[in-house]
């Protein structure tokens, strides 16, 4: 009898030093991932970079740039930032009901800033600055445009996860992906400011 506890007990210990094995190696590869898309946001960043005066003769960023417009979407995605920041401590601790709090938070900011980039993108297409226009203007959509395209892509992701710990709870498998997510997040939220910075108030000056 002792003989088969000690035996169970090592083989329970060998599964979950496999399971975190397995998860660790998820996050190294999650890591690889962002790096390869990093690659991707620069060289959008060096293409908006060299076409940034190139209008053709259309608008200028100066013309179209609505800056406070653009600080409003920022301090949104910022502030999803923080409450993702939130679900993951209330994950730490346990608390399955404010992590679910605080994604939908998290979604629903991130909306807000889809929401808006969505009607800046109309609003200059209805104006006659679309990326049809010049270089400058195919450079900006398609930099911002990836951007938001990836934010996309995240509040999907925000909502099967909510969906999965509301059925499945805190459990070792919803861990490993809310830190992948967090991770993804975050990493949005920094290529977010290095756009406002770059492309937004650089632009506007």
């Amino acid at each position: 009898m002792a003989t088969d506890t000690i035996k169970q007990h090592d083989a329970h210990a060998q599964d979950g030093h496999e399971h975190h094995d397995a998860s660790a190696m998820k996050v190294f590869g999650f890591w690889v991932y962002l790096m390869s898309d990093l690659v991707i946001f620069g060289i959008l960043f060096a293409t908006f970079g060299v076409l940034a005066k190139a209008t053709a003769g259309g608008p200028t960023s100066q013309e179209i740039f609505d800056l406070p417009f653009v600080m409003v979407e920022t301090f949104l995605l910022l502030i999803s930032s923080f409450t993702f920041g939130l679900a993951v401590l209330a994950q730490n601790a346990g608390d399955r009901g404010a992590v679910l709090k605080w994604l939908a938070v998290t979604f629903l900011l991130g909306a807000g800033f889809i929401s808006m980039e969505i009607y800046e993108f109309y609003s200059l297409i209805s104006e006659g600055a679309g990326p049809d226009r010049s270089a400058f203007l195919s450079a900006f959509f398609t930099l911002v445009g990836t951007h938001g395209l990836h934010v996309t892509f995240g509040l999907i992701w925000i909502a099967i996860m909510f969906v999965q710990i509301s059925r499945r709870g805190l459990d070792s498998v919803t861990k490993s992906r809310m830190l992948c997510l967090s991770l993804f997040w975050h990493f949005l939220d920094i290529v977010w400011v290095c756009v406002f910075t770059f492309v937004y108030l650089m632009g506007a000056m």
